[in-house]
């Protein structure tokens, strides 16, 4: 196994660790583990599909965003730097992509409001903890924002990996 494979192997291990530790506290902001789904089509683009989120989400969540995540992640998610996987000069890890471009749809929605609740420093990033700064409503509001940037096929696979959970 190459070198790059290995250390790939422990971050995502460490990660997972991580997480199992953080879900307990995720629990309480996602009322029995799940986000409640409503019946709503987001519709981006021209893409359809029936999504957890509400347009209502999507128009708090691009303001959430551009106010607390934009100088970041960019102003539609994408990224500011052309390699998030590189480490910055500092050793630690730029601000990915959140668009579905990179590895957000990777991870389950409790997971994703443990980075924006306790930040990135446990992942190896400078995210600055969100969790006394956002409401809940705001918090998954911005990830109903960039989640709609994700084509149906991303979402979709999101969701058979459990994403909602």
């Amino acid at each position: 196994m190459s070198k790059i494979y290995r250390l790939l192997f422990v971050a995502g291990s460490t990660l997972l660790a991580i997480g199992a530790c953080r879900e307990a506290a995720m629990q309480q902001s996602i009322p029995n583990g799940q986000i409640e789904r409503e019946s709503v089509t987001a519709v981006k683009n021209g893409q359809g599909g029936v999504r957890w989120y509400s347009k209502d989400q999507i128009s708090l969540g691009a303001a959430v965003f551009s106010q607390n995540c934009a100088e970041c992640h960019g102003i539609k998610a994408e990224g500011i730097v052309e390699n998030w996987r590189r480490r910055l000069e500092d050793g630690s890890f730029p601000a990915p992509p959140l668009n579905g471009t990179a590895h957000s749809w990777h991870h389950p929605t409790s997971m994703l409001l443990q980075v924006i609740n306790y930040g990135g420093a446990p992942y190896g990033g400078n995210m600055p903890s969100f969790e006394t700064v956002l409401e809940d409503k705001e918090k998954l509001a911005s990830i109903a924002y960039f989640q709609n940037f994700w084509t149906d096929e991303i979402y979709a696979q999101w969701e058979r990996m459990g994403g909602t959970n």
